[in-house]
């Protein structure tokens, strides 16, 4: 996985508002995943949460769900302690479980009863990565187990991605106090980052093992699909 995803503290800190500049959506995301696991799970479940560093999921699906329990995995130390603290303040510590590594770090036995990959996917470089964290994380699920997937996805030479992408720059330089030049910087590396389209990365999620591929949700160039382990 790209460094990308190794979030040093002071990132970590900044998290919470970086994460809603990034995705002006993102509690609404997190609500409407809430939503469709409760929809789907017995009052009794356990919850895979992949790049759970920060502890939104456990913050947003813990309260409400008593008897939930949670694995969060993250590559980032300074993420999982943010996460960790949530799961304190909140009364999870006892059904939260946090592994620093990745997906491929958690004990190969264990098996859970839905999942949650939110904004993760895009950090991974090579389609051949995207597609093995994807076929782990299937092999993790019972099966017709349900899956919540949020990524940036979007062809960056394509005309309509491009103009999505100009926007999102607009609405930092609005939201943020950040330089033209930072934003745009910001801006360029976008363009380059290993989106892809979304025909590819529901191929990508057939070939991993998962049915009933479902788009629920998107905001400019995130979008955000619902599956289940098949």
């Amino acid at each position: 996985m790209s460094d990308k995803m190794a979030f040093d503290s002071d990132i970590a800190q900044e998290y919470d508002k970086g994460v809603r500049r990034t995705l002006p959506t993102y509690d609404q995301l997190l609500r409407l995943s809430h939503t469709f696991l409760r929809s789907k799970l017995e009052a009794e479940a356990a919850v895979l949460i992949v790049g759970g560093g920060g502890g939104n999921e456990l913050k947003t699906f813990g309260p409400p769900n008593p008897e939930w329990c949670f694995t969060a995995v993250d590559p980032s130390k300074a993420m999982l302690e943010a996460a960790r603290m949530k799961a304190q303040q909140n009364d999870m510590e006892e059904r939260t479980i946090l592994i620093h590594g990745t997906v491929e770090d958690v004990p190969e036995e264990k098996l859970f009863d839905a999942a949650t990959c939110l904004l993760v996917l895009h950090f991974v470089a090579e389609v051949e990565d995207k597609l093995m964290l994807l076929k782990k994380l299937r092999s993790h699920l019972k099966h017709g187990a349900p899956l919540v997937l949020a990524s940036k996805y979007g062809d960056p030479q394509d005309e309509e991605f491009q103009e999505q992408v100009a926007l999102w720059k607009n609405y930092w330089l609005d939201m943020t106090n950040l330089s033209e030049e930072k934003v745009e910087n910001l801006m360029k590396s976008t363009l380059v980052e290993a989106s892809i389209p979304e025909e590819k990365l529901r191929d990508l999620l057939m070939e991993a093992g998962f049915q009933k591929i479902t788009k629920f949700f998107k905001t400019n160039h995130f979008g955000g699909w619902i599956c289940y382990a098949g």
